[in-house]
């Protein structure tokens, strides 16, 4: 690593671990202020973001992304506005920082409070979605939290413009720019520098591939939330509503084939395979390549390597399982922990589903797509975390905070 890259790392490490300082303590209209005023300058400077975006999908082409990852990769003047909405809803929700989560008294005389504090300097690492830059500056502002944005190589120019808006609101709000910082360069050196700041950064957020996580995981020093890889599974049960089925499966998987929270392998009980045969028709007619395990029909048949797959693509695995503890047993062995879903009207076979698994998210007839913090009513989200320690599911800010006590006595001593 150049001296270079590590001074200049070092250089925006102090200057968050400064701006954090203030920021713990920011007055909730600050911050809301700051934020209305990035989305207003967001959607202001739309057209620029949009031709820097331009300049990142050319870039794309010229590696060889996937058409799901291009798809990730590009902003239109929706998706813009779908991002400036973004802001605004993190904005106006409460203000985590401060609330009193519990409180008690002892006999002893004290009265004790448990309070959210934020967490301090965040990391966030992460591939193709310039969209994630304001959703993570959001949310880390929001929790009182300093944040370093490094955002992938393909998105170098769409992020750029982004975090100049972002400058925009807080210089708005007279908060300090350092609050929200930006890695500018594409030199992998300073992700592994940041990996290993422990002086200046408190956690890392990784947020993209496989091959991005387990870097992190091996490399850091910081703690880290992980964020792994969304092999979605949806188990389509004997007593499944085949209307509501064949809708929730082909939104789940073709919506957007290159996020998360796509599906990526049917689950299908051996008396529901006349349904699930339907919807593997439907789904190839859709432009979907099926991979089929024995005793069903699709593009092609499913080899051992096909369970447990993320594709992010317009591909999906289809298995017969014997009833739903096959299911389970099969998402035990191959799934992520990120989002698994049934399609059922037995409210026994729901229960046992959600009893016996242990992934961040479980749903019942719904789209697995719904696997998205602004959809949660978390206004935005930083990643879907899929450990258990800490933060767990789709990371908001309230879950970008700590907390810590605040004992009140009158003159209390100990005998």
């Amino acid at each position: 690593m150049s001296e270079d890259i590590k001074q200049m790392m070092t250089q925006i490490g102090e200057r968050a671990r400064a701006a954090s300082k203030k920021l713990g303590f920011a007055p909730s209209d600050a911050k809301e202020k700051a934020l209305l005023a990035a989305a207003d300058a967001c959607w202001a400077r739309r057209n620029e973001i949009i031709a820097a975006n331009e300049k990142d999908m050319e870039f794309g082409r010229d590696k060889g992304l996937s058409p799901a990852m291009m798809d990730r990769l590009m902003l239109d003047e929706d998706r813009v506005k779908g991002m400036c909405d973004g802001l605004r809803a993190v904005a106006v929700q409460e203000d985590p920082v401060g609330q009193v989560t519990e409180e008690w008294d002892r006999p002893s005389g004290l009265h004790i409070k448990r309070v959210r504090t934020p967490l301090g300097v965040i990391g966030v690492i992460y591939e193709s979605r310039p969209n994630v830059t304001a959703d993570a500056g959001a949310l880390c502002l929001k929790a009182g939290n300093a944040v370093i944005l490094r955002g992938g190589s393909e998105s170098f120019h769409s992020t750029g413009v982004i975090h100049s808006c972002l400058q925009d609101g807080l210089r708005a709000a007279g908060l300090p720019e350092d609050a929200i910082q930006r890695i500018p360069t594409r030199d992998r050196a300073a992700v592994s520098e940041m990996l290993t700041m422990t002086d200046h950064v408190d956690v890392i957020v990784p947020r993209g591939g496989k091959g991005l996580v387990g870097l992190v995981q091996r490399e850091a020093r910081v703690p880290v939330f992980a964020h792994l890889e969304g092999i979605v599974h949806i188990y389509i049960d004997k007593d499944a509503d085949a209307e509501k089925t064949a809708r929730v499966v082909m939104n789940a998987k073709t919506r957007r084939t290159g996020i998360c929270g796509a599906a990526e392998c049917l689950l299908i009980h051996e008396g529901a395979k006349e349904l699930g045969q339907k919807i593997i028709d439907d789904l190839i007619a859709a432009g979907v390549e099926v991979r089929a395990g024995e005793g069903l029909e699709g593009s092609v048949s499913a080899t051992d390597d096909d369970w447990g797959k993320e594709y992010l693509d317009s591909i999906i695995a289809a298995k017969l399982v014997a009833d739903v503890d096959g299911a389970i047993e099969h998402i035990n062995r191959y799934s992520s922990s990120h989002t698994d879903a049934i399609m059922t009207e037995n409210d026994d076979t729901a229960a046992r589903f959600f009893t016996r698994l242990d992934s961040a998210i479980l749903m019942r007839n719904a789209s697995t797509q719904f696997a998205d913090g602004a959809e949660f009513g978390m206004g935005a989200e930083i990643g879907i975390a899929t450990g258990k320690m800490h933060a767990r599911g789709p990371v908001g800010a309230m879950q970008l905070t700590s907390f810590k006590y605040l004992v009140e006595g009158d003159g209390t001593t100990r005998a």
